[in-house]
């Protein structure tokens, strides 16, 4: 029996090898196209709808300051009295001169019509009638000269009260009663600013705006950024701004230094809490993509060029690499633009363990691999 085992053994010899190692297992989830909102988050800041800086158009002593600092104020308001006593006194002598000035006017016209009508009978030289019609001309560029320092004088009385240029919040006020102002001064008496409705201005980079209005074409049909875009705020302390906006207009210049465009919205503004220089973050709503391609990023990687890759499973259960081009980020999902179509078996979970073209095992993903788009 001895004999018999150790021929057996013999013959059976020793094993070729290791059993085949089984193909790595890994999750999918079929890729579905689904509605997604077109969304880009951008920096801004706010910026009053209108600005007006408050300068004397004439030079004086203030006499009063006649509003509250930080108040609401209406166009047309008077904000500071300036002495009106020299230019009132001025204003007067310029009436003074005009009445004197017409006065001789009408001595002037009636000595000349009766010139012409001595000159027919040759009474007078014609001499002495073109004289007398030359005088009355004068008399009368006298009288229109006058008018006009009147006109000048009588504006001047005016611009002694200094009236609010637009309705908006006045700020500090940089003089004080009895301070002496000039006509033409750098310094603004104040500022008034329109604070409702409100700019946003953000800035975007012109490779982004490009990616912007690609992603408006595909949503509405139309290839430029509409002014219906709605815009919503989220301030510097990460509370969400209650109203929306609109997107209004596009700088039509790339800032040569930062390679940026700047977009600017307006929001209402009924209670002030914007205020002008304040940091936001605005949410463009670029429209709705009614068949996106949503992609977990759990699934996407970066290869040794940085580009984003993933991995599916062909029809013959086989792991293929992918290139994609993302177009940001939805929730915790990646909206695709190219790389992915529909049907694609997407590897969420073992991907590091599939080698491109070997065989693979497939099972569903465990639960649900990402949050559904907005």
């Amino acid at each position: 029996m001895a004999l018999a085992c150790l021929g057996l053994t013999a013959c059976g010899g020793k094993p070729s090898g290791p059993p085949p190692t089984p193909p790595p297992t890994v999750s999918v989830v079929t890729i579905q196209p689904q509605s997604v909102n077109l969304e880009s988050d951008l920096p801004g800041r706010t910026t009053s709808f209108q600005v007006s800086d408050v300068r004397p158009q004439v030079s004086g002593i203030i006499k009063a300051r006649l509003f509250q600092e930080g108040a609401d104020v209406r166009a047309g308001q008077l904000l500071y009295q300036i002495d009106p006593a020299p230019y009132r006194a001025s204003y007067d002598q310029a009436v003074a001169q005009l009445a004197n000035a017409r006065a001789t006017l009408v001595s002037g016209k009636l000595k000349a019509e009766r010139y012409a009508d001595m000159v027919k009978i040759n009474a007078v030289s014609h001499q002495d009638a073109d004289d007398a019609r030359a005088v009355a001309d004068e008399d009368l560029a006298n009288v229109q000269q006058q008018s006009a320092s009147v006109e000048s004088a009588r504006i001047n009385l005016a611009y002694t009260r200094v009236l609010a240029p637009i309705a908006g919040r006045i700020g500090v006020s940089s003089v004080t009663q009895g301070a002496l102002v000039t006509n033409g001064q750098t310094t603004a008496l104040t500022t008034i600013q329109k604070l409702d409705p409100i700019y946003v201005d953000v800035a975007q980079t012109a490779v982004e705006l490009l990616a912007l209005k690609d992603d408006m074409a595909r949503a509405s049909g139309k290839g430029d950024i509409t002014p219906s875009a709605v815009v919503r705020l989220q301030l510097g302390d990460g509370r969400a701004y209650p109203l929306e906006g609109r997107l209004q207009f596009t700088d039509v210049t790339v800032d040569q230094n930062t390679g940026s465009v700047t977009l600017r919205a307006i929001f209402p503004n009924p209670k002030a809490v914007l205020l002008p220089g304040m940091y936001v973050r605005a949410l463009v709503i670029e429209g709705v993509d009614p068949a996106g391609i949503l992609a977990p990023q759990q699934a996407v990687t970066r290869d040794e060029k940085g580009r984003a890759t993933a991995m599916v499973v062909d029809g013959q259960g086989r792991a293929q690499p992918r290139v994609l081009t993302l177009a940001g980020a939805v929730g915790n999902q990646w909206r695709v633009t190219d790389g992915l179509k529909p049907g694609d078996r997407l590897i969420v979970v073992g991907g590091a363990n599939a080698k491109p073209g070997a065989p693979v095992k497939v099972v569903p993903a465990p639960g649900p691999t990402a949050a559904p788009a907005s």
